[in-house]
């Protein structure tokens, strides 16, 4: 049994791009072409592979399907620039990678900015929590994640980068207002910042402090620059990382509120597929990491 090329990258496509519509625009074919191959390589291999839901989405064997794809035209990418092919003869790279929303504010671009320069790449980022940005990675629909996971996912390997250390910020005037007195009993009060409901860093340093994390009221303001506005403008209090608080506390805009930090170790994770180009965003990403994050013993 073989697994056609090109099928399987429509396959990817349609699931990247979430509609056959959509797809058929990006591939310069007609939805019916689209839904075809899609059936053919259904028939071929004897397995349903996509749910035509909206957005489209795959099934199980349809992710490995669409890994099989991604690895493929990796490798094909690879291959082209060692014969010296010339990178404006044929379509950029895209590189599909998750990130938690806290490391793209603040260090992941960079790296990113800098590859771009020395290779035919674009990066297709996924936001997610770093603690289901690995997820993305055993579903095949990212390359490499930053991630909270240390032990590798089947089929990848793993770098550790550093540790992101959260601290309890707020405003003076927030502060003043809901903080003075009883600790215990003000943190009960006081509104709390956070990113998501899946967001437990506030939880864990109310714990910490010997308060019970369901009683104070709560914002959910989902980005991470918005989320720390949303704390300098005095809405609640939240745990920011250094690199998003450390200019407002050294004016005063910010005060610690004390307690233990939290440390947030982070690793990158990638295929176990030797490719120059995944290699090169590997040392990229672990090198800026490791430069920026606090170092984990």
């Amino acid at each position: 049994m073989r697994i056609p090329f090109e099928l399987a990258q429509t396959l990817a496509v349609v699931v990247d791009e979430g509609t056959l519509d959509a797809a058929a625009r990006r591939l310069h074919l007609t939805p019916s072409a689209v839904s075809q191959r899609v059936k053919a390589l259904e028939e071929q291999l004897g397995r349903l592979l996509l749910v035509r839901s909206k957005p489209a989405r795959p099934t199980e064997a349809g992710r490995t399907v669409i890994r099989l794809a991604r690895q493929t035209t990796l490798l094909e990418h690879d291959a082209l620039a060692e014969l010296g092919g010339d990178p404006g003869d044929t379509a950029l790279a895209s590189v599909p990678l998750a990130v938690n929303a806290d490391s793209l504010a603040t260090w992941f671009l960079e790296p990113l900015a800098r590859l771009s320069q020395r290779h035919p790449v674009v990066f297709d980022l996924h936001r997610d929590d770093q603690d289901f940005t690995a997820g993305l990675l055993e579903s095949g629909t990212v390359m490499g994640a930053v991630t909270s996971r240390a032990a590798p996912v089947p089929g990848c390997r793993a770098s550790v980068l550093g540790a992101m250390r959260y601290e309890a910020v707020a405003t003076p005037t927030f502060a003043e207002r809901w903080l003075t007195g009883d600790r215990s009993a003000a943190l009960a009060a006081a509104p709390v910042v956070d990113f998501d409901r899946r967001d437990d860093l506030q939880n864990e340093w109310l714990t910490a402090q010997g308060v019970d994390p369901a009683r104070p009221p709560r914002h959910y303001v989902p980005a991470s620059n918005d989320f720390a506005t949303a704390v300098r403008l005095g809405l609640g209090w939240a745990m920011l990382p250094r690199f998003q608080s450390h200019a407002a506390l050294d004016r005063g805009e910010l005060v610690l509120l004390g307690g233990p930090g939290v440390d947030v170790v982070l690793h990158w994770q990638q295929w176990n597929l030797r490719s120059p180009l995944l290699d090169a965003i590997a040392e990229a990403i672990v090198a800026e990491g490791r430069r920026v994050l606090a170092p984990v013993p």
